[in-house]
């Protein structure tokens, strides 16, 4: 099993610690391109328009000043310094050590300035969304896509992949159709309809997330798309719809009435 995850774009800067070590990062095939980019975001973060370029506001301008600082402040494990609703759900750091390492080996962060990292690759806080255009490298998920493929593809061969990104992040890769299903969030009314939900999506794709880490942990196969429907069917409402052609299949968790 392989679980997609977007960053957050707010971090916890770590306080302490060794500096980024690109080296040490998952996926070492990334490192040329993660050099050259974090080298690039460091200078955009210096100019005097940094925050149009980035495409942030004011109140984010100590987060895009940290981009300057990338190779020496401190770094700490990415489940560390992502935070936020999604992060927050899954709360990695209270799971049981054989659903930790069952996070540690299937789930991915794919990231705009790192490309993808893993729980334990450590990393310092930065300022970059998968939806800005950097003027040496232009969009970011068209950037990273030819990077990625080969690399994740590789990675996914022979696992069901459970896709809980954003659309921006998602345009970085597809993972093979047969195999995925994207996460999809809904919540229906007192009057029986449903609505598609933004908030409660990320905690809830948290809480999915941290369910099969405890699921496999638990000895379950989680080897299909229909295995990931019975863990998360196991305590909320589904619904799937099966991965067709080229397109991912759906699973819908359906949310009771707040």
């Amino acid at each position: 099993m392989l679980i997609l995850l977007p960053p957050s774009e707010s971090k916890t800067a770590p306080a302490a610690g060794e500096p980024l070590d690109l080296t040490s990062l998952s996926l070492p095939e990334l490192t040329e391109a993660r050099d050259g980019l974090a080298d690039e975001l460091a200078a955009v973060s210096a100019r005097p328009d940094a925050l149009d370029v980035l495409g942030v506001g004011p109140s984010l301008a100590d987060d895009v000043a940290r981009n300057r600082c990338l190779r020496t402040a401190p770094a700490a494990p990415a489940l560390e310094v992502y935070t936020g609703v999604l992060y927050d759900a899954l709360d990695a750091g209270s799971l049981p050590p054989d659903a930790r390492r069952m996070a540690e080996d299937s789930v991915l962060v794919v990231s705009a300035l790192w490309g993808a990292v893993r729980p334990t690759d450590r990393i310092p806080a930065y300022r970059l969304s998968m939806g800005a255009a950097l003027p040496g490298t232009g969009k970011l998920g068209t950037w990273w896509k030819p990077r990625l493929t080969p690399l994740l593809d590789a990675l996914a061969a022979h696992r069901v992949v459970v896709d809980c990104r954003s659309a921006a992040y998602a345009a970085a890769w597809a993972p093979p159709a047969p195999r995925t299903v994207t996460v999809r969030v809904e919540q229906r009314r007192p009057d029986g309809t449903r609505s598609v939900v933004s908030h409660h999506a990320k905690h809830t794709r948290g809480l999915v997330a941290r369910a099969l880490c405890e699921a496999r942990a638990a000895g379950a196969a989680l080897e299909t798309v229909e295995d990931v429907r019975d863990a998360v069917a196991s305590r909320w409402e589904v619904e799937l719809r099966q991965p067709a052609g080229r397109k991912a299949g759906v699973l819908t968790v359906v949310l009771d009435p707040q």
